[in-house]
């Protein structure tokens, strides 16, 4: 991707509005705070004046976004509009579905498909054999890009020496026993799941849990989404996954590269 220009830089600066970026990141501090926030609670997590956030967060209340009693602000159902906006707005999503949808009819199993945020992954569309929302990871829920197999299978877009300087930087916190950390280890392990085109990894996101992944590539072969599947570890084994889930997973990209711009 080309690099932006001086001039645009300059143009994107002076259009920049503050103070919706300011609202942006106050909507954001709800997700780091457990019920309802008081406005000190939330001025302090956004690192706001007071009162700037009190003007922010009625401005929200008349938008329909949050409620308050007075004392009290939390979230309303509306803000769901704007997830609902990009998902109806994705391209990947719309083309991934009903490979989704087969593929996990194909095997009597969830499968997901996630993008890359920074140093996480968030999951944006899944398919279940029956259509049926019971089990498996949640449309929006996020994870750590360096211990996912979606996340590799998506860091694999790097090459050596950006990906290094990435891990090196990235927050890579253990969340099982299992979790890799080591920089070094998790570039080696990354480099040869970019070579196999896929990700295999065992139980170093969540407990008990194993998932296998493969990239979604566009046209011009950039990697822009993973899509997975994952099963408890008594019940599939890793054989399985690589001779089971995985031509799947492989047929289901490959079916979608040259429909994605």
């Amino acid at each position: 991707m080309p690099k932006p220009k001086r001039g645009d830089r300059e143009a994107r600066a002076t259009d920049f509005v503050e103070s919706l970026d300011r609202g942006l990141r106050l909507l954001q501090k709800f997700g780091a705070v457990s019920g309802p926030a008081t406005l000190s609670d939330l001025a302090r997590a956004a690192e706001l004046p007071r009162a700037t956030a009190r003007r922010i967060l009625f401005t929200l209340e008349r938008g329909g976004f949050v409620a308050t009693d007075g004392k009290l602000f939390s979230l309303t159902p509306h803000v769901l509009t704007l997830a609902a906006s990009y998902l109806r707005s994705s391209q990947v999503v719309a083309v991934l579905q009903p490979v989704l949808d087969r593929i996990a009819t194909a095997a009597q199993e969830i499968s997901s498909l996630a993008v890359l945020d920074g140093e996480e992954v968030v999951f944006i569309a899944r398919g279940s054999p029956a259509r049926v929302f019971s089990t498996g990871l949640d449309i929006g829920y996020r994870l750590p890009a360096f211990c996912t197999s979606v996340g590799r299978a998506m860091l694999g877009q790097f090459d050596d020496a950006d990906l290094a300087i990435r891990l090196a930087k990235m927050r890579r916190e253990p969340m099982t026993a299992h979790t890799v950390t080591d920089p070094e280890r998790l570039l080696a392990a990354i480099a040869t799941d970019r070579e196999q085109g896929y990700s295999l990894v065992d139980r170093e996101a969540e407990p008990g849990f194993r998932s296998i992944s493969v990239p979604i590539r566009r046209y011009d072969g950039a990697i822009i989404a993973a899509i997975n599947m994952g099963a408890h570890v008594d019940r599939v084994s890793t054989g399985e996954m690589i001779d089971r889930f995985l031509p799947l997973l492989r047929e289901g990209s490959d079916s979608v590269k040259s429909m994605l711009l």
